[in-house]
């Protein structure tokens, strides 16, 4: 009888660790430590897949048989990456660029097995509309601190929330991974499991 797989999240992300325990996941978490400068000229979703690769490339795998899962979430407007902001006055600024707009949200993300060595990447894409907001809102969200340590300067799955009209694609991709995109990974090597339920 062959071991089971284990999971292995290359990433310190709490909203990825929460999707993957929504759906009963066990795993590890191995933060990637990498350099994430963008190379000259690299459009954003060629970052997004890069790094995603690279991460899972990083970690060291579980003993055993092991499935190494690492994903970079972008913020894209205008062409331009919108990064984690430094402090809570560039994240007023991303706001006010963000607001009444759309803009794109990327996750490239990278499954690796081991021992076997294999390498599959994956980018799924989101578009997102943001109210209006007014100096007042702006200053009130950015000073809550809530989009601090998130790309974009705001967490869809937070107070966020109420300034976004509309999501067009994976919901669960603008919080940090596409589990649509994901399944069929997991179920293929094993760790998610569904069956017919028995009456």
């Amino acid at each position: 009888m062959s071991l089971p797989r284990r999971l292995v999240l290359a990433s310190a992300s709490p909203r990825r660790s929460d999707l993957l325990r929504m759906l009963g996941l066990r795993f590890e978490t191995r933060p990637a430590n990498l350099d994430e400068t963008p190379r000259p000229g690299e459009p954003a979703p060629d970052l997004a897949v890069r790094l995603a690769r690279d991460k899972a490339l990083a970690v060291d795998a579980a003993p055993g048989p092991s499935l190494i899962l690492a994903a970079d979430t972008l913020v894209v407007l205008d062409g331009e990456v919108l990064n984690k902001p430094a402090d809570r006055d560039e994240a007023a600024r991303f706001l006010a660029r963000l607001a009444g707009r759309t803009h794109e949200v990327m996750t490239g993300f990278a499954v690796r097995t081991h021992p076997e060595e294999t390498l599959v990447t994956d980018l799924a894409v989101s578009r997102v509309t943001f109210a209006p907001m007014s100096r007042d809102e702006i200053a009130w969200y950015a000073h809550s601190g809530e989009g601090l340590d998130k790309a974009g300067a705001y967490a869809l799955q937070g107070k966020g929330a109420i300034f976004v009209t509309s999501v067009e694609g994976s919901y669960t991709n603008v919080i940090g991974l596409p589990m649509e995109r994901l399944y069929p990974h997991l179920r293929r090597h094993g760790l998610l499991a569904i069956s017919p339920s028995r009456s």
